[in-house]
């Protein structure tokens, strides 16, 4: 492998392996509240809580939690997590509580952080 190359995967790697899924982001960020529900939040695991959610979709979830609503900071507080990092522990969480939702796409997650900026723009 030339050395460029063999440099560009290097650096490629850290990043990689630095994303964390959604359950080490739900374990290091959302359990604090979604754990015990405080300040409301709907409690991981819980069916009827998630239900409603469930049914409005990632289209709306993801982008409140990339910008933050009612009590919930953006990103859950933790503004060291990359979007699609906050996209996997809701998908995490939305499917504790009875989703059937996959792995976001690229796509996904620049629609929904397009939304997110629209809501904290208002």
């Amino acid at each position: 492998m030339r050395p460029t190359l063999l440099l560009l995967a290097t650096l490629s790697l850290p990043a990689f392996a630095a994303e964390m899924t959604g359950a080490e982001v739900y374990e290091s960020t959302c359990q604090e509240c979604h754990g015990s529900g405080k300040h409301r939040a709907p409690v991981f695991g819980d069916a009827k809580r998630w239900g409603k959610l469930v049914r409005e979709g990632l289209n709306d979830l993801v982008p409140s939690a990339l910008a933050g609503m009612r009590k919930m900071p953006a990103k859950g507080g933790n503004p060291a997590l990359s979007d699609a990092e906050v996209a996997r522990a809701v998908i995490y969480m939305a499917n504790a509580g009875g989703g059937r939702f996959d792995e976001p796409s690229e796509a996904d997650i620049t629609r929904w952080r397009k939304k997110a900026d629209k809501r904290t723009k208002k």
